[in-house]
């Protein structure tokens, strides 16, 4: 028997990457989907891609939703529109799918009875109401975070939309999310973006010429590894600013461990720097086999 909140409108509130993905998706599997947008330039480009079936700025939009979705920016969240919150149906369930838990968690726990942190690991570069994909969650962790006070019924409603989207479920308390994505989503995006910025003052600090040619010769091992550094800046700032703590604790492990990589190249170590690099490629399938290398 179908979950009760598939018979209802679902309302997504945000329309970009992921709010613009599960849309599209649950769409495609015959589900109504109302969508709440900041902006009547997105709502007629919302319109224009069929990611909706309702799309308006007026929060009376989610009115009748049994599922309400916040895909928000993490300010937002955690200061959300009182015009928002009054029209959140009572009965929904609400979920969100901010990149960090726990300050979402001591926010929305107290604003609505049926709320479900949880975190879909999924995305790309792209951001905003053309960056929706069909499948962006097939086979990716969808994480929530609940508490001893979550109610069972609506945090079985959102597993069940993770799992209709193709996700991966499973569950922690926040802070151990937090200070996961820290590591493996946060500290990336900063450690990105430093090698650009290296590379580019680096280069136009030698002078010559070598700006362009560093440009010029810039493959795929370069792109891998700086994809998040060129992503969305206002999103990094936010996830930095709501998870500052667990970060700057990852930022000081990273730099204990390039401190001793830069060790061992500089006393020419060079069998100890091939045994720290054959580590690192033990290590990286624990991390990203081939069925999780995306997002």
């Amino acid at each position: 028997m179908p979950m009760p909140w598939r018979q209802l409108p679902v309302g997504v509130v945000g329309l970009g990457l992921i709010g613009g993905s599960i849309a599209l998706d649950l769409r495609r599997r015959g589900l109504i989907v109302h969508g709440l947008v900041h902006r009547e330039t997105t709502a007629q480009r919302a319109r224009e891609r069929d990611l909706v079936d309702q799309v308006s700025t007026d929060p009376g939009v989610l009115q009748g939703c049994g599922l309400v979705v916040l895909a928000l920016p993490l300010d937002r969240l955690l200061d959300p529109d009182p015009a928002l919150l009054a029209a959140i149906p009572p009965q929904a369930v609400v979920t969100d799918v901010g990149s960090v838990k726990q300050p979402v968690l001591d926010r929305w726990q107290a604003l609505h009875p049926r709320f479900v942190p949880s975190h879909p690991m999924a995305g790309t570069a792209h951001a905003g109401v053309e960056a929706g994909l069909v499948d962006l969650f097939v086979g990716r962790p969808w994480v929530a975070t609940p508490t001893a006070d979550t109610e069972t019924a609506a945090l079985a409603s959102v597993q069940d939309l993770a799992i209709l989207l193709g996700a991966h479920w499973l569950c922690c308390p926040a802070a151990a999310h937090d200070q996961a994505v820290a590591l493996i989503s946060h500290l990336p995006v900063l450690v990105s973006a430093a090698l650009l910025q290296a590379a580019d003052r680096s280069a136009a600090a030698s002078g010559d010429g070598l700006s362009v040619l560093v440009r010029s010769l810039a493959s795929s091992g370069f792109a891998d590894t700086t994809r998040v550094g060129g992503g969305n800046p206002e999103l990094g700032t936010l996830m930095a600013r709501a998870n500052r703590t667990a970060l700057l604790q990852a930022l000081q492990g990273y730099q204990h461990c390039l401190a001793g990589l830069e060790q061992l190249v500089q006393q020419g170590e060079w069998s100890g720097l091939q045994a720290e690099l054959s580590r690192a490629q033990q290590l990286r399938p624990g991390f990203v086999s081939p069925d999780r290398s995306a997002g």
